[in-house]
């Protein structure tokens, strides 16, 4: 590829600032490296929460401009040397649709030691990138992605089109991953606080998981026919239900006066933390997942 072609990025320069979009240079991948043309980038919550200034990227020390969005699909445009494969040992050519983990762990810390390499404190400082340095091009919002030596991609199968694959790497698997990690396990009852993305997500993973019953707050009507479509049992609307106490005494009542094995929080306010918590059968586990923005917190009663 020439070292004179150009590609496009809308940039994020700060609060109060607009997008603007702009040309970088578009280099040969290094050895081990891919350069991928993007196909199609979805906006997260958690990119919204960056746009608003609820995560405050200068605030926290986070070298401006950058690009954003991390849920993303894109195609090999160039594969670098030694590259001839996916992480899944799948043979990979130029044009093959790819999807890759939009954050890379060090590898060497304690937590990648011991296999446990979503908790990297280093792989967090990938996710956003200052856009200026080469190689530019390291968000969604962009028409090139450059993917890393050892970042984890993997070819997308055919059948699969490009807007069902873009959230994968980030809402899809975060579900699956939260859901594990909890132990959530075959004829268990969850209560999912949320239907946006990700409690759409959550809903459809702990179905497939073989959930006994999927109850679904939430206080907008799309939302609950939405969770509905994808597999919940029950819902709870907080159009009737108004109060904490009123969800929470639903919740048991729905699960024959126990409660839920599994409380998940996908609405990113720390305020429902208490009423989730509350929603708890005894031995009951709570999964938060929602909350992103910082110094943001909630009481609670620890009896």
């Amino acid at each position: 590829m020439s070292k004179t072609k150009k590609g496009r990025a809308a940039i994020y320069k700060g609060l109060g600032h607009p997008m603007e979009v702009v040309e970088y240079p578009v280099t040969d991948p290094e050895p081990g490296a891919i350069l991928v043309k993007m196909r199609r980038a979805n906006i997260c919550g958690s990119d919204l929460h960056m746009w608003r200034g609820d995560v405050d990227l200068a605030m926290l020390g986070q070298p401006l401009p950058v690009i954003l969005g991390h849920e993303m699909i894109g195609a090999v445009a160039q594969l670098g040397a030694g590259v001839t494969t996916d992480s899944a040992g799948q043979p990979l050519a130029e044009g093959d649709r790819v999807v890759y983990r939009y954050f890379v762990p060090c590898g060497r810390c304690k937590a990648c030691l011991k296999g446990n390499d979503a908790a990297c404190p280093n792989a967090y400082l990938t996710v956003v990138n200052q856009s200026e340095p080469p190689p530019h091009f390291r968000g969604a919002y962009a028409e090139y992605y450059y993917l890393l030596p050892n970042q984890t991609v993997f070819k997308v199968p055919d059948d699969l089109p490009d807007e069902v694959v873009a959230p994968v790497n980030c809402a899809l698997s975060e579900v699956i991953y939260g859901l594990e990690k909890v132990n959530f396990s075959f004829g268990e009852t969850v209560a999912i606080q949320g239907a946006g993305g990700l409690g759409i997500y959550a809903t459809a993973v702990a179905k497939e998981m073989g959930a006994a019953k999927v109850i679904v707050i939430d206080g907008i009507e799309e939302r609950l026919k939405l969770a509905k479509a994808f597999g919940a049992d029950e819902v709870i609307d907080m159009r009737e239900f108004k109060e904490s106490y009123e969800r929470s005494g639903r919740v048991k009542e729905l699960t024959g006066g126990w409660g839920a094995d599994v409380v998940v929080e996908v609405v990113g306010f720390p305020q429902v933390i208490p009423e989730g918590i509350d929603m708890l059968g005894s031995g009951g586990r709570y999964l938060e997942l929602g909350n992103v923005s910082p110094l943001k917190t909630f009481e609670l009663d620890p009896a």
